[in-house]
């Protein structure tokens, strides 16, 4: 007991000792405190204030990866990702700030990604994580899934205030499948009939299908004839065909029972039953005819017909006629013209220029063409109406002015009648029809006028040509043609040299009948005109036309049917090569190889290649014969839809009582979707910066200067000969024609007062483009290659009136070919104008500018996607040489300033040591001195943009890269308690 009391005794002594000297060292620091109370609450005072200013320990967000592609497999719920899933922070390895707490799906394109979806943390210090499934997935409903995540951190404690969250991250999950269905019969029972005594390469076709998504399981690698001992046998296709000639005396019908696999050997779940019913009788006709052939553009030529063959049943026949014909018409006037517009044609096939277009699209500037009525078409060109009354185009003096001379070259494109065409009102003289007139011209010539009108009469054509009205004699070419009343679009080229005048009609040339016309004619009035669909009454009572107006003068001969593409080019003739261009068909029949044609086999084919006609003595041979028909098409971008196929024949036999008649067989050729070009235009950032001054010059700034137009073709490739699964797309670049492209400014249109946009009009007059420029866009139109628009486009500039510089101005760049079927990628430019350079002479731009100069290679990824001005092309940014100089001199200028400071500041502390001053505020304070330099500083922080405007709640973020955490700095000078911080 004693002991007990004793040891509690030194306890409680011992006890007693730290409490006095706890006492004594909480009284040191109570007088420490109170010697420094007023400096200990005003920084106290100035750490609250840096809270509040935003100088958090959460300080960065978390990130990840932009993509992820992953892979589970059907009826799993865990997904592979490709790279995993790491999600990083730059606080690391602060605790909370530095953490990974979590993550969050959101919806996919689907709409159903957070539903399906899940990501957890497995270490929250490592960002590591796993994306699962919150149910087995099934290839069969959706194979593919695509939704995005977001990472978030455990902000400042525990309870996760000011977390901070990552960007979205894209997820693509693929479900691999697996082979947990059997084929399936299209039908359960086939059925087929076949004549007798023969080997068919085909019978009848069976299909099975699989239920599985992948192409491995889901396709049927081969069928099988389970029945033993029949004369049949089955390819992998599920094609049927007799071994051996079939007998109906022997067996009528046949069955057998056929199965499938799929390529994971699962057999079909049901056999399906075929049927074959052998015909004994012979009927005669056309047999192995296809109603429907397809054509993939880019083939070249296919066979029409490759298993027809002619069945006589043994009935003799002398002579065999038989006449394929192929409908484009509706596609467009004659043959598919790779969808361009006449003039588009002209270029591309060479044409002289300078041909003048007398029935143009009408405008303020052509407006005699606004009162007809037009028509749609296929290549995007007029077609005019006219009703033979009323509708008529009277072409303005100043046109017809350039059209002087007897030597001259008209071309039009012309279809008599048509659908939506009212028969002619004008009265006609008894039962005669009167002459329909196309062009009627009376032009002047030096000290003389000539005379010309194009006419059609049943089915004629005429030229009535007077090269002097006042001396020579009027005469008349005439030409016989069944093109002129078939009601079909024709293509009409008249080349007048006179006295030579030669006329081609969809490219073939025809010999006129040359009539000297003695009549009592009267003269035209020496007055220069010219009317296009019918003519002026040559009345010398007629009022003469006043005021340009035309409602004083009688028309005769008006014309009735469609016009389109009238031009006139004056000056020598067109050559033969290019009026063949204009009118080369590339698409139409054609013949296999003529010198396998047998004996007495003859071939004809229409010029438009629309029509071919054979005629034969022999059976076999006019069987080969048939099975080399094709269908050609060159064009490279096939105009896709259908063309009608017709197969009439006629025999002659030695019985012409007993003669066989065969019906007319009707088909359609039908041409896929070609593969569609890819027009992408690059080389053009999409931000371009100069000083305002440049802009204001005389040819101000150049908009595209590095463009690149590269046209390509994405096509599948079959890769099975290479041992590889599937197929695969390919990309070929290919030599491609424009046809047009535009620059239009976004917003609000120019002002001309202020801006304007140039192009380099000798460029586009040298290749003779057209220019549309307007305040709303500029559009230049005309079958050229890509190299030319791109000498063009890079001539465009943009210039400014003096003072009219604003802070940004955004333009669009498109171009497209065939007519705006295929267009490119619209090509943005935000035009940015600097319109000091005082803040490139502050040391943090200086800095940054050194950074420019001494790390090029490292300043290029942070410029990515700018165009800045370059060096040595009226640069705003100083000569190398000069940029270190002044970075020296204002680092320099930095550090004396500094040290005035900090002397200043160490001198003040003194004096209020001394003094006792207990007022902190009018002292400089170091400990809140913070120095950060920027070396990564881009243009928008010069303009003083600050990068740090980004809201929490925003929905798109902008994806950060952990390497760049020492980008994200500037130079902050805080000044006292209660001076504002400067961001320099």
């Amino acid at each position: 007991m004693q002991g007990r009391d004793e040891g509690m005794e030194g306890e409680r002594g011992k006890t007693g000792r730290q409490t006095d000297g706890q006492t004594d060292r909480q009284a040191g620091r109570q007088t420490v405190s109170r010697e420094g109370a007023v400096a200990g609450e005003d920084k106290a005072r100035k750490t609250q204030a840096d809270k509040d200013r935003g100088g958090r320990a959460n300080k960065h967000k978390p990130w990840i990866e932009t993509e992820y592609q992953g892979i589970v497999m059907e009826n799993d719920n865990t997904v592979l990702l490709n790279p995993p899933l790491f999600a990083l922070d730059k606080d690391a390895p602060l605790h909370y700030a530095g953490e990974i707490c979590g993550f969050r799906v959101h919806n996919g394109p689907s709409g159903s990604g957070t539903v399906q979806f899940e990501a957890v943390v497995l270490d929250r210090s490592t960002g590591e994580g796993l994306v699962r499934s919150k149910e087995p997935l099934d290839c069969e409903n959706q194979r593919e899934h695509s939704f995005t995540i977001q990472a978030y951190d455990c902000g400042e404690g525990p309870d996760g205030a000011n977390s901070k969250k990552s960007h979205k991250a894209t997820v693509h999950v693929r479900v691999n499948d697996v082979n947990e269905f059997s084929p399936v019969f299209v039908e359960r029972r086939y059925e087929a009939s076949v004549p007798e005594g023969r080997l068919f390469d085909r019978i009848v076709r069976v299909e099975a299908l699989d239920a599985d998504c992948s192409p491995q399981y889901s396709q049927i690698c081969f069928y099988d004839i389970i029945t033993p001992n029949v004369p049949f046998a089955i390819d992998n296709d599920g094609n049927i065909k007799n071994t051996e000639p079939l007998d109906s005396k022997h067996q009528r019908v046949h069955t057998f029972w056929v199965t499938a696999f799929d390529c994971g050997k699962n057999r079909a779940q049901a056999d399906a039953q075929v049927v074959v019913t052998v015909k004994p009788s012979c009927k005669p006709g056309w047999m192995g005819w296809t109603k429907r052939v397809e054509y993939t553009p880019g083939s070249g030529s296919i066979p029409l017909f490759p298993g027809l063959h002619l069945e006589t049943c043994e009935e003799t026949v002398w002579n065999i006629q038989a006449t394929v014909e192929l409908q484009t018409g509706h596609i467009g006037k004659g043959c598919d013209r790779d969808s361009y517009s006449d003039r588009s044609v002209r270029r591309l096939c060479g044409a002289v220029r300078g041909e003048v277009d007398l029935l143009p699209p009408p405008s303020p500037a052509a407006n005699w063409t606004s009162a007809l009525p037009t028509l749609p078409s296929s290549d995007s060109s007029l077609v005019f109406s006219f009703n033979g009354s009323n509708h008529v185009a009277v072409v303005p003096d100043p046109v017809v002015s350039a059209l002087s001379g007897d030597h001259f070259t008209l071309q039009l494109w012309m279809r008599r009648g048509g659908g939506n065409i009212q028969p002619a009102t004008a009265p006609t003289r008894g039962n005669r029809k009167e002459e329909e007139t196309i062009v009627c011209s009376t032009v002047r010539n030096d000290d003389s006028f000539s005379h010309y009108s194009l006419s059609v009469h049943g089915c004629r054509l005429s030229l009535f040509y007077w090269p002097d009205v006042a001396a020579a004699r009027p005469v008349k070419f005439l030409w016989k043609l069944e093109q002129v009343c078939d009601s079909e679009w024709h293509h009409l080229s008249l080349s007048v040299q006179f006295p030579s005048v030669t006329l081609y009609v969809d490219g073939v040339t025809f010999d006129p009948a040359l009539i000297h016309d003695n009549g009592a004619i009267p003269n035209p009035a020496p007055r220069q005109r010219m009317f296009i669909g019918a003519c002026w009454e040559p009345d010398e009572k007629q009022k003469e036309m006043q005021n340009n107006t035309i409602s004083e003068v009688k028309y005769v001969g008006s014309y009735h049917g469609l016009l389109s593409g009238v031009t006139v080019r004056p000056g020598s003739v067109e050559p033969h090569s290019v009026v063949e261009c204009l009118y080369a068909c590339r698409e139409g029949l054609d013949f296999g190889d003529l010198e396998t044609l047998g004996s007495g086999m003859k071939v004809h084919v229409n010029p438009s290649q629309s029509v071919l006609v054979l005629e034969g003595d022999d059976i076999e041979s006019f069987n080969r014969a048939v099975q080399q028909v094709t269908y050609r098409n060159s064009l490279r971008f096939a105009t896709p839809g259908v063309r009608p196929l017709k197969l009439t024949t006629s025999l002659r036999c030695f019985n012409e009582e007993s003669c066989l008649s065969l019906k007319q067989l009707e088909g359609y050729l039908v041409v896929l979707q070609p593969d569609a070009p890819q027009i992408s235009l690059s080389g053009v950032g999409p931000h371009l910066a100069r000083p305002a001054p440049e802009f204001e010059g005389p040819r101000g700034v150049s908009l595209f200067p590095e463009l690149r137009i590269v046209c390509s073709l994405s096509h599948a490739v079959n890769t099975a000969a290479q041992g590889m699964e599937g197929g695969a797309l390919m990309s070929d670049a290919v030599a491609h024609t424009l046809d047009g492209c535009e620059v239009q400014p976004l917003g609000e249109e120019l002002n001309p007062e202020r801006e304007e946009l140039l192009v380099d009009m000798d460029v586009v007059r040298e290749r003779g483009l057209e220019i549309i420029n307007t305040t709303a866009y500029i559009a230049i139109t005309g079958a050229e290659s890509i190299s030319v628009y791109e000498d063009v486009l890079r001539s465009v500039r943009y210039r400014l009136a003096k003072g009219s510089a604003r802070f940004e101005r955004r333009f669009r760049l498109s171009c497209s070919e065939m007519n705006g079927r295929y267009t490119s990628n619209e090509l943005t430019l935000e035009v940015n104008f600097l319109h000091s350079l005082d803040n490139l002479y502050h040391p943090s731009h200086l800095l940054a500018s050194q950074q420019q100069f001494l790390h090029p290679s490292h300043h290029a990824g942070e410029l990515s996607g700018h165009t800045l001005p370059n060096p040595h092309r009226n640069s705003v940014v100083p000569g190398a040489a000069t940029v270190i100089i002044m970075v020296c001199v204002g680092f320099l200028v930095v550090m004396v300033i500094l040290g005035v400071f900090r002397i200043r500041s160490i001198h003040r502390r003194g004096e209020g040591a001394r003094g006792g001053s207990k007022d902190g505020s009018g002292q400089w304070d170091d400990s809140a001195l913070t120095i950060i330099v920027n070396p990564m500083e881009t243009y928008e922080s010069r303009m003083g943009i600050s990068a740090d405007m980004e809201g929490e709640g925003e929905e798109e973020e902008v994806a950060e890269s952990p390497e760049d955490a020492s980008d994200d700095q500037r130079i902050i000078v805080k000044e006292g308690r209660d001076g504002a911080a400067r961001r320099y």
